[in-house]
């Protein structure tokens, strides 16, 4: 890679239609684990004008066998409950959270994904171990460029929405609207980030506010208060609702769909990404609770001082117990060589599906609060793929 070049990530809001429907499918999936931490949920949601549609495969063992949903969860009220928590309740929104048309076409799991992911013996299985709920590849990264052991780019466009939205749910800035995005391009001089070459902030708002009044708050309120003063230079650039006008947003400008915004949800590009979406299922995918599972491998590698950049790649076949590969790369910024990195990592944790659930204590409804703003950085004691309590024991294993 050159030794000067600049990376740019973006992250969007809590309104954007995408993460509108990743909102709504991760409360539907906490509601369900709430009733029953053995829920298999397969939630998918679109959105669109004032239309909402759900869709997948849930089946709650606790709920019993040809009794509805509806018997265990309420899907209408929480998906009211999550667009109200949002805050589309304006007047004049076309996507309101009182007024949704409402379709389900929720149904049970099916009954051949389901032998394969039970830890029981089937006709043409040959183990009776929990295998994996599908095929994929999954990538775990982290590296030390900010505090949460995350790449500059993607967490600073993180703090910006998580700033624009905190300011606008206190309600002290009447025409700030939901729907938003945020971006910055980080200048890396050797591998190492600089300075902030420019910053984008697109921020729905109501229509009797003027452009300039949206500019010197977004630049005065949000930028210079978040991000860190050192990286903004008199150069930096300052891109604020690059239309003009962001009146129309949300659901009634744009189709929303869940799983769409998979490099905001994880490194920004900067680590690759294997393609399994995470929002609205629960943790026997491996799409998403291997990818935590990477994550935190990732994660502790970097803060044991074992490289300075981490990036974790595993494999699964649908219904096998154990991952079909496990590979280690650290950039060449690893202080051993990486092939005895693997072996402690191999030693200190364990990819299996079931044993993934079990170490990172994935049966509880916790996923809501991973929806928005990255599934990974956050400080949150019950988000434990963000732990780093197997360094040490990362560190004993490669002596």
């Amino acid at each position: 890679m050159a030794n000067s070049y600049i990376f740019s990530s973006e992250s969007v809001g809590e309104g954007h239609p995408d993460k509108v429907c990743d909102t709504i499918s991760d409360a539907i999936l906490d509601a369900c684990l709430a009733y029953d931490p053995k829920s298999r949920v397969a939630c998918e949601t679109f959105a669109k004008s004032n239309i909402v549609v759900v869709g997948g495969e849930i089946t709650i063992p606790k709920l019993g066998v040809g009794k509805p949903l509806s018997d265990a969860i309420n899907v209408e009220k929480i998906i009211r409950d999550a667009v109200r928590g949002i805050g589309y309740t304006h007047d004049d929104d076309v996507f309101h959270a009182d007024r949704l048309f409402i379709n389900n076409y929720l149904t049970a799991q099916s009954i051949d994904i389901a032998q394969g992911v039970d830890a029981k013996k089937a006709k043409h299985k040959d183990h009776a171990e929990q295998g994996a709920g599908d095929q994929g590849i999954m990538f775990g990264y982290a590296c030390n460029e900010t505090e949460e052991l995350m790449p500059a780019p993607i967490m600073y466009a993180h703090r910006l929405g998580r700033e624009l939205t905190r300011i606008r749910k206190t309600g002290k800035v009447k025409w700030l609207r939901p729907d938003a995005k945020s971006q910055v391009s980080v200048k890396y001089e050797n591998g190492k980030p600089t300075k902030i070459v420019n910053v984008v902030i697109s921020t729905q708002h109501a229509a009797d506010v003027e452009h300039p009044d949206i500019r010197q708050f977004c630049v005065e309120q949000i930028i210079k208060k978040v991000l860190p003063k050192n990286m903004l230079t008199p150069d930096t650039e300052f891109l604020i609702n690059p239309t003009g006008r962001f009146v129309v947003g949300g659901p009634q400008g744009d189709s929303g769909l869940t799983g769409r915004k998979i490099i905001v949800d994880t490194y920004g590009g900067m680590g690759r990404h294997g393609g399994g979406a995470f929002s609205g299922k629960d943790p026997s995918k491996v799409d998403r609770s291997a990818a935590y599972m990477g994550r935190w491998v990732a994660k502790n590698v970097v803060a044991a001082g074992l490289a300075e950049r981490c990036e974790v790649q595993f494999a699964y076949a649908i219904g096998h117990p154990r991952p079909v590969s496990v590979h280690i790369d650290t950039f060449g910024t690893g202080t051993v060589d990486d092939n005895k990195i693997l072996s402690a990592v191999l030693k200190t944790f364990s990819f299996k599906p079931a044993d993934i659930v079990a170490q990172l204590d994935l049966l509880h409804p916790i996923y809501s609060k991973s929806t928005n703003y990255g599934h990974f950085g956050k400080d949150d004691p019950e988000l434990t793929w963000e732990r780093t309590d197997k360094a040490e024991a990362l560190k004993k294993a490669v002596k």
